[in-house]
């Protein structure tokens, strides 16, 4: 875990919104359609869905995605032509441990 990176990534308001989502995602998107797709938040929410959520073009959101997942703050998997974000605890762990250690 790069603690720079990490600080870098969520430095975006929009990049930490998404983290936040991401942490509850029932709160946020509709269950029922991952549902009926014969898929759960486990796998984690579509690049679609979180779009759409924002407001924002799929090309930012994409890169916001990908800038996340560099940080290692995000885990993705593609079904088909789709591809679900969800978060790492791991990492986020990693980096609270170290936020508190150096503060």
């Amino acid at each position: 875990m790069d603690p720079l990176a990490v600080h870098k990534a969520l430095a975006n308001p929009a990049r930490a919104q998404f983290m936040q989502w991401l942490k509850d995602p029932a709160r946020y998107f509709d269950e029922d359609s991952y549902r009926q797709q014969g898929l759960g938040f486990h796998i984690g929410v579509c690049v679609g869905d979180i779009q759409a959520r924002a407001g924002l073009a799929q090309s930012v959101v994409s890169g916001y995605l990908q800038l996340l997942k560099d940080a290692g703050l995000l885990d993705s998997e593609r079904i088909g032509k789709w591809t679900y974000y969800r978060r790492n605890e791991k990492t986020i762990a990693a980096f609270a441990e170290y936020a508190r250690d150096a503060l």
